[in-house]
């Protein structure tokens, strides 16, 4: 069972939570980052004591309602529009467990662990905010499922994110009460009652409440928003990173990028890729060396060049959005029935996903257009008569060797994807249950959707880098500046070649979306760039 938090310990800090290993839930909402790292990282998570507390006072009252003759919603009647059928109490176990098994319809793929995991958290933070009604040993479940590394088998469709995500939800319910499928730590398949036993966990007898507790909630749209939340810091500062690679090896200017043109507009993302921008071209011997008006008679660059920071700092602006949806999201207490903190017992709409579901669809949207600039200078550097004297498709034997050209063919078609997957979902309501839920969010598809999306940009951002390299190379000898020399030199000791013959190109943009999705392609431009701008 699950380790309890003396009152005096902490661990809602993120960075503390990180190197802790450890989480605490029930005692404050959870941070975004949290989440990440028991979802993603497998960092324990751990109840706190006042949150057992609080769950058990709420069921006592349950459990007075449960005896009353008056007939009350999810307690003794039955669900969705079978609400006004009274339930005997000798029946109300079955109808719990009935509950569980049909809403477990998901067809389709395995969803991911982390997904998973994460939708497994947030049910359990709702659990024990003590408004959802269950018992403590409902609570200390699900934590010790997380803990001990089992992930029931949830499917890609079944979703309409409104009840919240019900069968993604009823999946889980249907491993803790010992049926179904799950993926133990070792990410063997095996039946839940196998995987629990030998976990040492008792499966769950669902009372009066229960079953609709655990399966009420945005929880699997909220888990995806943080995971892409998270994601898209990494790929933003990478989009700059891979601009800046194109800017500086295309032999385009910086002085767009200056403060003082941001300050006149003062939109907070663009002045943010600005900088970043201005940074990692700074000291640039490539960009010095046309500064001269005299050598250089262009007037202005493209907008794919010169715009960046419009682009990228309005995904920026997106995200911001985003995280202050999700933030409230996480301060929520989702499920239907709710039990007020006053001790009434209430019929609610909360576990509706629009709001989840609009940011999601508006990510989707910010990532395509993320991607598409990313193309259209990636093609810039491939095509001789814009690319300022680099060779065809940066090609070694022009006529023999084809070089990246059909790294642009693989980005464009992402890109192509991209902006069918940025075609809202959540306005696509279908009814459901006999017209009682009659106008859905769709946010658990508008959740799928832009997981893909995020996927689809790291790998164009990755083609862009891969170009930027070997452009670079080919300025020779010319150098590039310490930030992008650092890029070029992490891409080649991941051991993707320069400039040469052709040679077998999926394996060098799988490696370098590696290093994208991993973060280290930001950090070996950003570190050193911020550090010679702070000395400066």
């Amino acid at each position: 069972m699950t380790t309890v938090v003396p009152p005096s310990s902490s661990a809602t800090d993120p960075a503390a939570a990180s190197e802790a290993a450890s989480v605490t839930i029930g005692r404050a909402p959870l941070a975004p980052a949290e989440v990440v790292a028991i979802a993603r990282h497998d960092a324990r998570g751990e109840i706190a004591p006042e949150a057992l507390a609080r769950v058990a006072e709420t069921r006592d009252l349950i459990e007075r309602l449960a005896d009353d003759p008056e007939p009350h919603y999810g307690i003794s009647t039955g669900f969705g529009a079978l609400a006004t059928t009274f339930i005997a109490p000798e029946r109300r176990r079955q109808l719990q467990a009935s509950l569980i098994r049909s809403h477990a319809a998901g067809t389709g793929t395995e969803v991911e662990r982390e997904v998973v995991r994460a939708l497994m958290l947030l049910r359990l933070q709702t659990l024990a905010t003590g408004r959802t009604g269950v018992r403590p040993v409902v609570v200390e479940t699900y934590a010790a499922l997380l803990d001990a590394g089992i992930t029931p088998v949830v499917r890609e469709y079944g979703s309409l994110g409104c009840s919240g995500d019900l069968a993604p939800l009823s999946h889980v319910a249907l491993a803790a009460i010992g049926e179904g499928d799950v993926r133990d730590a070792a990410g063997t398949l095996r039946p839940a009652a196998d995987a629990l036993a030998e976990a040492g966990i008792t499966p769950l007898v669902l009372q009066e409440k229960e079953g609709l507790a655990l399966i009420n909630g945005t929880d699997g749209m909220l888990g995806m928003l943080l995971l892409a939340l998270h994601d898209l810091q990494t790929l933003l500062d990478t989009a700059d990173v891979a601009a800046a690679l194109s800017v500086e090896s295309q032999l385009g200017t910086d002085a767009v990028f200056a403060a003082d043109l941001m300050a006149l507009r003062p939109q907070s993302g663009q002045a943010a890729s600005a900088a970043n921008l201005r940074d990692i071209l700074a000291g640039s011997p490539i960009v010095a060396s046309h500064r001269d008006p005299a050598l250089c008679t262009r007037v202005q660059d493209a907008y794919s060049l010169r715009c960046s920071p419009q682009v990228h700092g309005a995904a920026r602006d997106t995200v911001a959005h985003a995280e202050m949806i999700a933030g409230r999201e996480l301060a929520s207490a989702v499920d239907n029935p709710v039990v007020t903190p006053d001790g009434r017992v209430e019929s609610n709409g909360n576990f509706h996903g629009a709001p989840v579901a609009y940011v999601l669809d508006f990510l989707a949207i910010a990532v395509a257009d993320v991607a598409s600039i990313s193309e259209r200078r990636t093609d810039r550097a491939l095509d001789r008569t814009r690319s300022q004297g680099l060779p065809p498709f940066l090609a070694d034997e022009v006529g023999v060797d084809s070089g990246l050209m059909i790294a642009q063919y693989a980005a464009a078609g992402i890109v192509s994807e991209l902006k069918r997957l940025a075609v809202p979902a959540s306005v696509d309501s279908i009814p459901s249950s006999a017209m009682q839920e009659d106008h859905v969010s769709m946010g658990w598809a508008a959740a799928r959707k832009l997981r893909r999306g995020i996927d689809g940009l790291a790998r164009v951002l990755a083609i862009e880098v891969v170009t930027g390299c070997r452009a670079l190379d080919l300025r020779a000898p010319l150098q590039p500046g310490r930030a992008t020399g650092a890029v070029r030199d992490l891409v080649r000791s991941a051991g993707v070649a320069g400039p040469g013959p052709d040679r077998f190109v999926s394996p060098d943009i799988e490696t370098v979306t590696a290093l994208v999705l991993s973060g280290e392609v930001a950090r070996a431009a950003l570190v050193p760039a911020r550090t010679s701008s702070a000395r400066s």
